[in-house]
């Protein structure tokens, strides 16, 4: 199927939003729709949700709590992995580099695939600590991200529901998935190798993935604390269009069976956003 750019159309179902609507003539029936399901969803669930997602063919958006930052979790090894990846497209570093006893091509797996933490701090120390992988989050212009501690120092204070470290607003996560995707921040190569880790992600079967087609393509990192289930990532549309997508929950309870269902509401609009668009095409021919 041609792809068929929804914006355009007036039936893309992913529209800017936050948590106080735009006028109705603004939105479009996808998104009214959208909007509608998702917080009839998170009305009916204790604890506080952070959803945001963007149609990376057009660069639509849709939000909820988006501005609202959540902590990161296991989130952050995006950015780990963003910021070390840089260095070895600048020729500063490479994936055969030896960090902790192993190839950083092994730690990077382990730190995406399986979110191993020592290996994201190890990552960490090699690069310079927090402090350089936010040096590297914001000179790509990311906002409302802060990368404050490693992983061990911040398992270790636990502050984690009303942290004001290491946190994100979901509109700055899916803004960081979009810069790894489609910016300039990676090289082709880098950006296939990062992504091919994250389509194998071992942590997050009952989030995002869970309720999608089967077949669904899904490139995800988890981030799990006491109290905090997060899931961040692209789903690719079945006509080839990618949505990045941030879904930040905390406290309640029934965590990762919302993530699972907000997830597939988001592939729903945007499939029947195509489908009424070809149709509306068909009618006009």
């Amino acid at each position: 199927m041609r792809k068929i750019p929804l914006a355009r159309l007036l039936l893309m179902g992913i529209a800017t939003s936050c948590a106080v609507p735009a006028p109705a003539a603004a939105q479009s029936f996808e998104l009214v729709e959208l909007q509608r399901e998702m917080n009839a969803l998170l009305a009916t669930r204790p604890g506080e949700y952070g959803i945001a997602a963007i149609d990376l063919d057009d660069g639509s958006t849709a939000a909820v709590n988006g501005q609202i930052p959540f902590p990161m979790a296991s989130t952050v090894k995006l950015a780990i992995a963003g910021a070390y990846l840089s260095e070895v497209d600048q020729g500063r570093r490479s994936l055969n580099d030896i960090i902790g006893g192993r190839t950083a091509a092994r730690a990077m797996e382990a730190m995406i695939v399986h979110s191993d933490n020592l290996a994201a701090d190890q990552l960490f120390a090699t690069l310079g600590g927090p402090a350089k992988v936010q040096q590297w989050v914001r000179s790509h212009n990311i906002s409302g991200m802060r990368i404050d501690r490693t992983i061990a120092q911040l398992l270790r204070e636990r502050g984690h529901l009303a942290d004001i470290k290491d946190v994100a607003t979901p509109v700055a996560m899916v803004e960081l998935l979009r810069i790894l995707d489609r910016g300039t921040a990676l090289s082709s190569q880098s950006r296939a190798y990062l992504l091919g880790l994250m389509s194998q992600c071992r942590t997050g079967t009952r989030r995002i993935r869970a309720l999608l087609p089967v077949g669904t393509l899904v490139e995800d990192k988890t981030g799990t604390l006491d109290g905090i289930t997060n899931d961040v990532g692209f789903i690719t549309m079945p006509d080839g269009r990618r949505v990045a997508i941030a879904v930040f929950a905390r406290g309640g309870r029934d965590r990762q069976p919302v993530i699972a269902q907000v997830s597939r509401m988001i592939y729903d609009r945007l499939a029947d956003g195509v489908r009424n668009a070809v149709a509306a095409f068909m009618k006009l021919r």
